[in-house]
């Protein structure tokens, strides 16, 4: 936050909090107050951080591959398109590949913190495209990350230096559809969209 919107948002707490002591006494102020501050948590949980991903990557950087999916992948088009990318060719180095599956989480799972069946599907989703991509000649390292898809390559471009992300969709899930559109804004390297 600006240095200057500081002093507006505590006139913006204190002011209707006091006003609401003045008008209607110590009930009223304090549940104009609470209000505020819920105002103010809603906002804050709401917020998601717009900063771009990952670096830029150098030249004579090694090329690192990070192929996203959230659900299997077996389609021989899709499969063929990761190795032709995770090869090189046209002058490129062949690339590291790691692929990422990030744990779906249901809503009741989630209060209730049970996060192991979400995992299992994951690595599910990651042993069938691995052994898929290594039957094409592609071997691939691959992580389990956050249910947020946004949030997980975040986290992995964070800890693995990728050059290139590929996001593997299936069909026309509006989640993974605008998880696509921010990554395309927020990260610093290429961004290929594949859908099965």
């Amino acid at each position: 936050m600006a240095a200057r919107k500081l002093p507006l948002l505590v006139v913006a707490i204190a002011v209707p909090t006091v006003a609401g002591f003045y008008v209607g006494g110590p009930g009223v102020g304090v549940a104009v107050g609470a209000l505020i501050a819920l105002a103010i948590v809603t906002v804050a949980v709401r917020a998601r951080p717009r900063e771009a991903i990952g670096k830029t990557p150098t030249a004579g950087s090694r090329r690192r591959l990070l192929v996203v999916t959230a659900s299997p992948v077996e389609d021989q088009a899709a499969i063929a398109k990761i190795a032709a990318e995770a090869a090189g060719g046209e002058g490129r180095d062949p690339a590291e590949v790691l692929v990422l599956a990030p744990a779906r989480i249901g809503f009741l799972d989630r209060w209730a913190s049970d996060l192991e069946g979400a995992r299992r599907a994951a690595q599910q989703n990651l042993v069938i495209t691995v052994a898929s991509l290594a039957k094409a000649g592609v071997a691939a390292e691959a992580r389990v990350g956050d249910e947020d898809l946004v949030q997980a390559v975040e986290d992995v471009v964070g800890s693995y230096a990728a050059t290139e992300v590929v996001l593997v969709s299936a069909g026309l899930d509006a989640a993974t559809a605008a998880a696509a559109v921010e990554l395309e804004e927020r990260l610093r390297i290429p961004l290929l969209r594949l859908s099965v």
